[in-house]
């Protein structure tokens, strides 16, 4: 049984622990107000629920009209006994009342039109025809120790027929378009008012219990389904029609009973819940007949021989101690889906839970995400919510549990563009010691805080996490920022660890953000960093590399040399022969290229590349001599006399078997 515990208007609803994860399809609030007041003083015996307002009877003989709040707006005073029932038409325009001192009463609210009749026996039940306010649909029926129907004639008078008797007393009737149900004694019986036919008899399952403790209960789910539930039992009836060749002397419609099924406890109410049913049980222990438990709201399913349970509610209603079957009643009103529990002594209303109780009950069981979800998709329906709330108790949620990472996610989605609750996070992310793990998430933008937070994180990094530091750096624009005093703050750190590469990178990219240049490439040539090429190309930097030559080469000859021969018109060739004389390894790296890409260029250094090639290259020097056109034959045999190279005959003997032209 599953069970929920809710304080409401002094409404306790009690639920098993081991159910608490289930969640309650209904919820429930006690009618009160005006409703107080008449159950301090008197009982409802009765109650009947339009879509406008509620009409209840009382024992001693009264009827209010209260609107749906249970204030009072109408009284009659009808007898001084109990008032049995209450019937009222589809427009709500007319009433009819009877009482167990036989009293009929048919009128008009907003006319002076009426029924007034007093019968010597009592009168259980009364029902008007769902059309009673139009002028051809006049008839209403009563129910004492027989069914009587009253029709008024042209001449405005009152007529009655006798439609059933005989079968003890009537104790209830529902009329519903053309069809009459009503119980007695023995069972359940359909009269077909179009065809003024009876079409059917559901006898009662159970004659051990006494049908006045252990009334009937109808109920109509649409014009040709009748719900009827007595004792412990329910069954589903449909009315059908009848096929034209099986009529004979039959009526023209039969009933169905599509199903039929047993429940646990004693059926005191029932109501339609789209194809399932609620249904309002007194609770008795077979053990102890004195001892009467809650009264139970359940959910439940039909199937053709049995029911699947939904929902199950223990209704704590006021003297519930003191209650019999027949006390309680249910009723319902079709439009919004609200059920009525009556009982001497309390009315409660149960409603469907809408969209925003689902998230009440996802909050209370901390289900933050689910609410966030839920409220999410139903944002324009939910009226008592705020999607950006939920999500602030999420975050606050994840924070207390110390889940910081996903808290600080959640941020980007829940805080949006909210300014302020996103310097009021970062502020306690500060507090908790945690803002490495909101700094990720933080709006970098065209919506973006105020520079003094970014430049906050940045210095917890800075003083922690240095590769954390310069990710940052990476992935956050410039002028989220004050540069100068974030350089100023890595500088002061390098003068600590001068040598550290992370610190080192990071105020090269914060220079170059800067546009110092010069800075950057200081630091990437001193670092052999990768990037030092692309800055240069990026920037147009050659001006600023011409005394920097050899730290280029040293770092990577090759790259050096393909972008100094690139950019000859920015770095001429003999600048580079200047600063690279001290080097003459890398020299002839160069000139060698140089001579590769074109013969001619360079070639007032040819002489001076038969002595490189001698020293550093000797294999390439026959084919450098054979292709320059610059450097003459004598010139190398002299080198060679005067010892600055050696073993160069060979070379120069095939070299003249193989004269070029001059």
């Amino acid at each position: 049984m599953a069970h929920v515990q809710k304080n409401n208007k002094n409404l306790s609803l009690s639920i098993a622990e081991e159910d608490s994860e289930e969640e309650p399809k209904l919820k429930y609030e006690r009618l009160s107000n005006g409703v107080t007041e008449i159950l301090q003083k008197d009982a409802a015996s009765c109650m009947t629920v339009h879509d406008k307002f509620l009409a209840l009877g009382t024992h001693f003989g009264k009827v209010f009209l209260l609107d749906i709040q249970g204030n009072i707006t109408q009284k009659f005073e009808i007898s001084s006994v109990k008032i049995n029932q209450i019937s009222l038409d589809e427009s709500g325009e007319h009433v009819g009342i009877c009482s167990e001192d036989g009293k009929v009463q048919v009128f008009g609210l907003y006319t002076r039109e009426g029924f007034h009749e007093n019968f010597d026996c009592p009168i259980k039940v009364v029902a008007l025809h769902p059309q009673f306010t139009k002028s051809n649909y006049k008839q209403f029926v009563t129910g004492g120790n027989k069914l009587l129907l009253y029709e008024r004639n042209w001449l405005n008078r009152w007529k009655t027929c006798v439609l059933h008797e005989g079968e003890g007393t009537i104790t209830n009737i529902q009329w519903r378009a053309n069809l009459i149900a009503w119980a007695n004694n023995v069972g359940v019986k359909i009269y077909d008012f179009s065809t003024k036919q009876r079409i059917t008899n559901v006898l009662r399952d159970n004659v051990s219990l006494r049908p006045d403790m252990y009334p009937c209960s109808l109920c109509w789910k649409d014009n040709t389904t009748l719900i009827v539930g007595w004792g412990t039992s329910i069954k589903i009836c449909v009315v059908k029609e009848r096929n034209a060749t099986e009529m004979r002397d039959l009526p023209s419609r039969y009933v169905e009973i599509v199903s039929a099924f047993e429940t646990e406890f004693f059926i005191s109410g029932l109501a339609p819940l789209a194809d399932q049913l609620v249904t309002l049980f007194f609770v008795k222990d077979h053990m102890d007949e004195d001892f009467r438990a809650r009264p139970r709201l359940d959910i439940i399913q039909p199937l053709a021989e049995n029911c699947e349970e939904i929902s199950s509610d223990a209704l704590t209603v006021r003297n519930y101690q003191d209650n019999e079957c027949r006390d309680y009643r249910l009723e319902h009103s079709e439009g919004e889906s609200l059920f009525y529990i009556i009982s001497p002594k309390d009315i409660v209303v149960a409603k469907e839970r809408d969209q925003d109780d689902h998230i009440d009950w996802l909050l209370e069981k901390e289900k933050y995400e689910e609410a966030l979800m839920a409220a999410e998709i139903s944002f324009k329906n939910i009226k008592r919510h705020d999607v950006q709330k939920i999500g602030m108790e999420y975050i606050n949620h994840l924070v207390k549990k110390g889940d910081y990472d996903i808290a600080a996610r959640k941020c980007q989605k829940v805080l949006g563009k909210n300014m302020e609750l996103w310097e009021n996070e970062v502020y306690r992310f500060k507090t908790i010691g945690q803002l490495k793990a909101i700094s990720q998430y933080l709006p970098r933008g065209d919506l973006r805080l105020r520079p003094a937070i970014y430049e906050m994180i940045l210095h917890d990094f800075l003083q922690t996490d240095y590769e954390g530091f310069a990710t940052l750096i990476r992935e956050w624009p410039g002028e989220l920022y004050n540069n100068m005093a974030i350089v100023q703050a890595v500088t002061d750190h390098l003068k600590k660890d001068p040598t550290n590469s992370t610190l080192l990178t990071t105020l090269a990219e914060l220079y170059t953000y800067d546009q110092r240049y010069d800075k950057a490439l200081e630091i990437y040539l001193r670092l052999r960093h990768k990037d030092v090429y692309q800055l240069i190309h990026r920037h147009n930097l050659f001006s600023s590399i011409e005394d920097k030559i050899v730290l280029l080469m040293d770092f990577d000859k090759e790259k050096a040399v393909d972008m100094l021969l690139d950019n000859e018109d920015k770095i001429s060739t003999d600048k580079v022969v200047e600063e690279l004389a001290d080097r003459p390894e890398l020299l002839h790296v160069y000139l060698h290229k140089l001579f590769k890409r074109d013969h001619h260029k360079g070639q007032k250094y040819h002489e001076r590349q038969i002595g490189l090639y001698a020293e550093y290259d000797r294999p390439n020097l026959l084919p450098f001599l054979r292709d320059s056109t610059h450097c003459p034959l004598e010139k190398s045999r002299m080198m060679q006399s005067c010892g600055r190279i050696s073993s160069l005959t060979p070379l120069i003997n095939h070299v003249r078997k193989f004269p070029v032209d001059f």
